[in-house]
């Protein structure tokens, strides 16, 4: 797969489709790696008429990792945010978007269909917040507003969270990445045993950087309350959230809804924080739905 210089660093992306086709724009979410985005969703989308493109975030996958930034100091952020104070991460979610931006800017894309899943929800959002000219449509996908009322994951959903894969062992990271999905994962599509496994054991021996996780994490905890800049958002939007999500409840997608002006809920019962093949048409439903809003508003221009 290429790499392209965006925003000063360096990111790792794939293309699907013909490049004369609007662009849907793929972000991924905490520590996931582009290869996170089923191939089944960017087909079905390439099917559809789009051209599509994951990438990898800053700090995982085959991307930039900030080497020199070291491990963040997650007891003085979350003791800034309780002081009322603001909270300083190795770097910011808005420059995680700003890495978004780069990245079409690299490709020679004017503007694209946004969608983001959890934390690559927030980045999306905040591409459409930051940057409107660059954006046509946005799909929130098991994502949130910041919101410190919305609840909290499951106890064991937030554990797997903040246990970090062990640095340098591959077994041992791909049986925690298995617990993780497993407790993370749709209840109601779950994905079998040996696929499940051979996604992680992929990914695993592909990008191995738990510091980088810690550092995306900081930036989410960080970041704090987008109400503001949601509220203020002109774009045809669409939230999907899963009624069954033990990590991000189905209130944090509730409240982007509510936040975001006309903004389309569609909550999914049985799904939770993963993407399983069997909702891949769910996924695409939702992209395609924002997508089509904005080509309807752009020929009523």
């Amino acid at each position: 797969m290429p790499q392209v210089k965006s925003n000063g660093i360096h990111l790792e992306y794939e293309s699907f489709g013909p490049e004369d086709r609007e662009t849907v724009l793929l972000v991924m979410g905490l520590g996931a790696q582009l290869t996170m985005w089923p191939v089944e969703l960017c087909e079905e989308l390439v099917s559809r008429g789009y051209r599509v493109i994951r990438y990898d975030n800053r700090d995982v996958g085959l991307s930039h990792k900030f080497d020199d930034l070291g491990m963040p100091d997650m007891t003085a952020i979350f003791g800034a945010l309780m002081a009322g104070k603001t909270a300083t991460a190795p770097y910011a979610l808005d420059e995680m978007a700003k890495d978004a931006v780069g990245l079409l800017d690299a490709l020679g894309i004017k503007r694209a269909h946004i969608a983001g899943a959890s934390m690559g929800g927030m980045i999306a959002q905040l591409v459409a917040a930051n940057h409107p000219e660059r954006a046509l449509s946005l799909t929130s996908i098991m994502s949130t507003t910041g919101n410190p009322a919305v609840p909290q994951g499951k106890p064991e959903a937030m554990a797997v969270l903040m246990t970090p894969a062990p640095e340098g062992d591959i077994p041992a990271a791909i049986e925690r990445g298995m617990l993780a999905w497993n407790t993370i994962g749709s209840p109601g599509y779950r994905t079998d045993e040996a696929t499940l496994r051979q996604w992680v054991t992929r990914d695993v021996n592909r990008s191995l950087y738990p510091v980088g996780v810690a550092r995306q994490m900081a930036a989410i905890v960080a970041n704090g309350d987008r109400r503001d800049k949601l509220k203020k958002l002109s774009l045809p939007t669409v939230v999907l959230h899963g009624a069954d999500d033990p990590l991000v409840p189905v209130e944090g997608g509730k409240d982007t809804a509510e936040n975001i002006p006309g903004a389309e809920l569609r909550v999914v019962p049985g799904m939770g924080h993963d993407f399983p093949l069997a909702l891949v048409n769910t996924f695409a439903d939702a992209i395609e739905a924002a997508a089509k809003r904005a080509s309807a508003a752009k020929a009523a221009e």
